[in-house]
Formats: structure tokens, sequence, C-alpha cells
């Protein structure tokens, strides 16, 4: 397995808000307004989303480890119950965020991310929240935010028709064992991120990543983002 270091880790980390970026170039105010891999969403609503995340990913730095999330996963419920509270919490951010446009919150999205990244090194190692006995470092939640970025990298690819595949899943899965492990990448979730049953699989299109890979070693990228995929509530696990 790939080691979540300081080094590959951020490389990953901004790999993943450089291709939100790239994807959300790539609407239109037609497709701004359409669906996404979660029901309930617009492609807008999904660019609110991101930028509420970046933000609480900065509330709970400055609060840790004693933040509104440490809080809730120091009660060490379970996976089933956690995901549902995230869910509401997700929901209640995006209800009460200012109105603006798609390309509006990815602007605000992406300078939010960049801002949090630069914060990180010098408390890499300190604790950030604690789970049923493991303790998250701000390093491992880093993780827990570059496997974030990605996957909601495939929902815009998917609310374009098109596939996408990060370039190192391997890192991303080191990044998620660091920073969740109240989700498990053999377990399967019952509630998708936007709050909502899990679904299916996106269209099929262009992948957006991981062009150029040897045969071999793209059958292992694949099997790792499609573990990340499962775990998240993307894929039937």
């Amino acid at each position: 397995m790939s080691e979540w270091a300081p080094g590959p880790a951020l490389a990953a980390y901004h790999a993943g808000v450089m291709v939100i970026g790239e994807l959300a170039a790539q609407f239109t105010g037609e497709t701004w307004a359409g669906p996404t891999t979660c029901p309930e969403w617009r492609a807008a609503d999904l660019a609110g989303h991101l930028r509420c995340v970046a933000d609480d990913y900065h509330e709970y730095l400055d609060d840790a480890p004693v933040s509104r999330l440490a809080r809730l996963m120091a009660r060490n419920a379970s996976r089933e119950s956690l995901s549902r509270k995230l869910a509401r919490q997700n929901a209640a951010e995006l209800a009460a965020l200012a109105d603006a446009t798609g390309p509006e919150h990815i602007a605000a999205f992406m300078a939010a991310a960049r801002a949090y990244a630069d914060r990180v090194l010098p408390v890499w190692d300190l604790p950030h929240h604690r789970y049923s006995g493991t303790v998250v470092t701000v390093g491992g939640m880093v993780g827990a935010a570059a496997a974030e970025w990605h996957l909601h990298a495939w929902d815009l690819a998917a609310a374009l028709g098109k596939d996408y595949q990060p370039a190192g899943p391997e890192i991303l899965v080191a990044g998620w064992q660091a920073g969740m492990p109240h989700l498990p990448l053999d377990a399967g979730v019952a509630v998708a991120p936007c709050g909502v049953a899990a679904g299916g699989a996106a269209a099929g299109g262009v992948a957006a990543g991981g062009a150029g890979r040897p045969a071999g070693s793209a059958i292992a990228a694949n099997g790792a983002w499609r573990a990340l995929l499962r775990a998240s509530g993307r894929l039937p696990h």
C-alpha cells in the first residue's frame, strides 16, 4: 500500500482540487442546472456542497481536537448512524448557503481548499479527532479531504456524462484509511454523501484521468478506485 506522507499526500490533494476546477470549467448554464449522481442535487448544488465542506475542514482544524466533528466521532456511533448525521449536516449547510452560481461556488471552494493545504504541514502529526480508539491526525484528515475531492470530481464528471479516475488512486486509498476509520474499505455504507440511498454507477464516457498507465497497473489502479467508490456509497457494495 502507498504510504500517506506529506509529499505525495499534498500532491494528491492538490490534484483533486485542480481536476475539480478543470471539470467545472466544462459546465454551461444548462449543465449547472442539470442532475448529478445525487438525485436531489443539481450540479450547482454539488458545487455549493464542495464550498461548504472546504469551509468545514477549516473549522475542524481551528477547533481540533475538540471540534464538533471530534465530538460526533467520539461517540463511536455506527458508520450508518454517522453517515446519516453527516448527510443531514451537509443538507443543512447547503440550505443555509447564500445564493451563488456554480462557478462562484467552485472559485470559493478552490480558494478555501488551497488555503487549508497551506495550514496543515506544521501540525501534520497532531491529533484531529478520535474514533473507536483510533486517533486521526491532521495529516489523516488531509487524507479524507483528498479522497473527497477526487470522489466529487467523479460526481462532476458523471454530471457531464463522463467517467473519472485519478492518476494515482492507490495513494488516495492510503489517505482514506488514514482519515476515515469509520468507513473501512471492505464495509458497505447505507447512505451516499448527499444524503440519499446509495446509487449505481455513473454514465460511461471519456475518462478524465489515468492516461498513459501500463495495462497491469491500470487494472490494479481500477481496483483501488472502485474500492473507494464502493466505500463512499457511489457503487453498490
